[in-house]
């Protein structure tokens, strides 16, 4: 599996092509996603060979959206098919990538170990440091498609969002899920002085 060798490929692909508007679905999430995956795959003690399989689906989890948002998981793993197979994935490693990638689709719905570690380590950032700095970014995102319109629906549309979530991992629900309630707190005490 030459994953080294599509990581540059995919990452520069994204960094030319993926639209300007995209403040949250960029280059930098992607590269976000494979750390955060490779984290959660150490920590939950899986193999090299999945660990490869876990880091190209993080690589590709998000190339559906050079051709836009709608459906772009599905978009994702058409991607990925047109790549792997040239560089030495077989066709049972390129199933289990696409069904990580499907398993990211809010809402997520992981079938497998490591479609939950995919699935986590996508919304890994609800439970950081970094949460607003980085909800900022989708916030400017869902307001240039017109899905939110002010700080209120968005700071809503969190809290919905944060309730409804839950991590799948032992590692995410460990070192996440008490930091994301105090994040949801914030957003609860936003709300409330709005």
């Amino acid at each position: 599996m030459e994953y080294e060798k599509l990581n540059k490929l995919i990452l520069k692909r994204l960094r030319e092509n993926l639209p300007e508007h995209l403040s949250y679905h960029s280059v930098m999430h992607v590269k976000d996603v494979i750390d955060a995956v490779e984290k959660i795959a150490k920590s939950e003690g899986v193999s090299d060979e999945d660990l490869l399989l876990l880091k190209t689906a993080a690589l590709f989890h998000d190339t559906g959206f050079l051709y836009g948002s709608k459906n772009h998981e599905e978009k994702s793993c058409e991607i990925a098919v047109e790549y792997l197979s040239d560089n030495g994935y077989s066709d049972l490693q390129i199933e289990k990538i696409k069904g990580m990638i499907m398993a990211i689709k809010i809402p997520q719905t992981p079938k497998n170990h490591l479609e939950q570690i995919v699935a986590d380590a996508d919304l890994d950032y609800l439970g950081r440091d970094d949460f607003f700095v980085i909800g900022d970014k989708l916030f400017e995102e869902l307001s240039m498609f017109g899905i939110v319109n002010s700080e209120r629906d968005w700071n809503l549309l969190q809290e919905k969002f944060l309730e409804s979530h839950h991590y799948f991992t032992e590692t995410a629900i460990n070192t996440r899920k008490e930091k994301k309630q105090i994040n949801l707190d914030i957003i609860k005490t936003k709300l409330k002085n709005n």
